[in-house]
């Protein structure tokens, strides 16, 4: 997407301020950073696949002085690829340069079940990064803020409405606290995103009158049980629910919830609102079919009707459908023009330059930079309202999209239906829902 921060402490400093936030243009903040640079951020990453062992990688090239200490994940093989690519990290010029580390010994890689807590309360933790499958953030979250951890969350922060309450009762709790807690909505830390929306909100296209939103691309993966016995992990529904999270209500939320996340928090970072209603159809009809057992209960594909505040409608679009043509965006019609967010552009100019957007520093990196400045250099910086609004933006529509009812924010926000089993253990039968049904999937 954009370059990955490539130089030393000095350029830690230009990239701070690159990303345009508050307290990177105070340049008495920027002058305490080296000093405060000397409080070590001591890491400990909650799941190891490939956003976790990303997560990892782009904090190492955050911030000076950050050194991970501790790593979790159910399964043993992703603890040894995690910790294998970790210490390559740690090998990097970037990373030295910094002055930042791996130190994982044999008692602080963690695996099981229970990894979480076990990584959370690791002596000398105090930044956690949660990148497990969806359904369990709202566990660890709380788990995370009770022991008065600074949070990294990857997206979404739900996958059901009991979850969410979950997530809207941490962030006040850390809030009480003083916590820091950045999400993986990434675009909130892009340069050319954040002006952008920066002009919108100063009245570059008038008033917002509508808006549209797309994640559509061709699928995802999925893993053969095969994989599971290579891997030398137990062959049980759980295990193997886990090892293709995405493709299961529970553990995923739908992609509409995993995925065009994204797209929903930047219109309502836009509109400076949630939808209070919305419409929606969908189905499944390219993914592979049998027993949701062992081929998942997810749909393919969703359209959502919006509607925001001031009667502004939003329509959204998400879909995988295996050798189509991707589009990912976010648009804005205003009463003076339009603007095309991802493209940054303002009735056909374009907003930064493409030399400036090249040289910014990977909003992947870049997220951490700005939660570890907070940290050491305040002000607070809580974005776990923000994520879990949007989290239940595209929870609201899914549940339109499964039921053929219309649903409001309020009724989204109450749900009842908790699709977390009550207790895990390896070997307990977990049996699937089947695929919902418009008209006949009950709306609780």
């Amino acid at each position: 997407m954009t370059n990955r921060v490539s130089s030393t402490r000095r350029d830690f400093l230009k990239s701070t301020a690159a990303a345009g936030t508050a307290w990177a243009a105070n340049l008495s903040l920027l002058s305490n950073v080296h000093a405060a640079g000397s409080d070590t951020i001591k890491v400990g990453v909650i799941g190891c696949g490939g956003r976790g062992k990303g997560a990892a990688d782009n904090v190492l090239h955050a911030a000076p002085n950050v050194e991970i200490v501790a790593i979790g994940d159910v399964f043993q093989y992703r603890v040894n690829e995690a910790r294998r690519r970790l210490k390559q990290a740690a090998e990097e010029e970037v990373v030295k340069q910094l002055g930042n580390r791996v130190n994982l010994s044999d008692d602080r890689c963690y695996v099981g079940l229970d990894c979480y807590e076990k990584v959370i309360n690791t002596p000398g933790v105090n930044y956690v990064i949660l990148a497990t499958p969806p359904g369990f953030r709202p566990m660890h979250l709380e788990a995370a803020v009770a022991a008065g951890k600074h949070i990294f969350t990857e997206k979404p922060v739900a996958v059901d409405g009991p979850g969410v309450r979950k997530c809207l009762a941490a962030y006040e709790e850390a809030v009480k606290k003083k916590l820091c807690i950045a999400a993986g909505t990434q675009r909130r830390h892009q340069l050319g995103y954040i002006e952008t929306i920066k002009r919108i909100h100063d009245g570059a296209i008038g008033d917002i009158v509508a808006a549209r939103c797309y994640w559509n691309g061709s699928g995802i993966w999925f893993r053969p049980r095969q994989e599971l016995i290579k891997n030398g992990c137990p062959n049980t529904d759980l295990a193997y629910q886990l090892n293709n999270w995405y493709h299961f209500l529970w553990t995923c939320g739908d992609h509409i919830v995993e995925q065009h996340v994204h797209n929903l928090d930047v219109i309502n970072w836009a509109l400076k609102a949630h939808p209070t209603r919305c419409v929606g159809v969908g189905a499944r009809q390219n993914r592979p079919q049998g027993d949701p057992k062992d081929v998942g209960n997810i749909y393919d594909h969703f359209a959502i009707d919006y509607e925001y505040p001031g009667g502004i409608h939003v329509f959204s679009m998400c879909r995988h459908t295996p050798g189509s043509e991707s589009n990912v965006s976010e648009a804005l019609v205003g009463t003076k023009g339009m603007c095309q967010v991802n493209a940054y552009t303002i009735n056909g100019q374009r907003v930064i330059d493409r030399g400036t957007d090249r040289k910014s520093t990977d909003p992947y990196v870049q997220e951490h930079t700005d939660l570890i400045n907070a940290i050491r250099n305040g002000p607070p910086l809580n974005e776990l309202k923000n994520v879990t609004e949007s989290t239940l933006t595209a929870i609201m529509g899914r549940m339109s999209a499964y039921t053929g009812k219309p649903v409001t924010w309020e009724r989204a926000l109450a749900s009842e239906d908790n699709t977390m089993p009550a207790k895990l253990e390896w070997d307990m039968s977990l049996p699937v829902p089947p695929v919902p049904v418009p008209g006949k999937t009950p709306l609780l």
